[in-house]
């Protein structure tokens, strides 16, 4: 929106799809830029990271475990999870960490839409590993709680990419240059409870 205010001449189209979708249009150089959490491996591309993007882990508010602090990883044993579908950024993001450590979570559903498993956290169905971003611009809907688990969040950002080599057009190179500026000054509030692991992201 600010951007479309700065230059009002210009005509922004977005394209919104699943990893696997974006990562057709990337190969086919479809579009001037991308935006995604997890540039994949073994494609000819550039990539720069831009804003923070932590994966916390949700709750609905009035679970059990929203009312602790620094709960261990060994409490998520045999809790319900509801997940992104295999392949997106944020599953490949926290499988990829959950293996590191040895956890293994109890997935009772796989769910191909933030806002679906929003609801269906909200609802009392498990819990959930979603970007803080997906939370709102509050970070803190009425109904849904960020648990203070050990380990989190998990430190992540979003990248701008493009094939390697790809001569930007001056519009794509300013909305670049718009991204990285409004990206560095992304900052979520530091909320009690949170035990610091090197980020600015903390939550109760």
């Amino acid at each position: 929106g600010p951007f479309s205010q700065i230059h009002p001449g210009v005509e922004v189209a977005l394209e919104i799809g699943n990893r696997s979708a974006i990562i057709e249009r990337l190969s086919r150089n479809e579009d001037d830029l991308t935006v995604m959490g997890v540039p994949p491996r073994g494609m000819d591309i550039t990539s720069h990271p831009f804003a923070e993007n932590p994966l916390v882990i949700v709750a609905q508010r009035g679970h059990p475990l929203s009312r602790l602090r620094r709960i261990p990883m060994s409490r998520l044993a045999g809790q319900p999870f509801l997940m992104r579908e295999q392949g997106s950024g944020t599953r490949l993001a926290a499988d990829r960490f959950l293996r590191d450590r040895g956890v293994r979570l109890d997935v009772k559903m796989e769910i191909g839409s933030n806002e679906a498993i929003k609801q269906a956290v909200a609802g009392g169905l498990g819990l959930s590993i979603l970007s803080l971003h997906a939370l709102g611009p509050d970070a803190a809907p009425s109904s849904l709680v960020a648990l203070n688990v050990e380990g989190f969040p998990i430190r992540r950002h979003w990248y701008i990419v493009h094939p390697a080599g790809k001569k930007l057009s001056v519009v794509a190179q300013a909305f670049y240059a718009y991204l990285k500026a409004e990206g560095s000054q992304i900052k979520f509030p530091r909320l009690a409870g949170f035990s610091d692991h090197g980020g600015t992201v903390q939550r109760a």
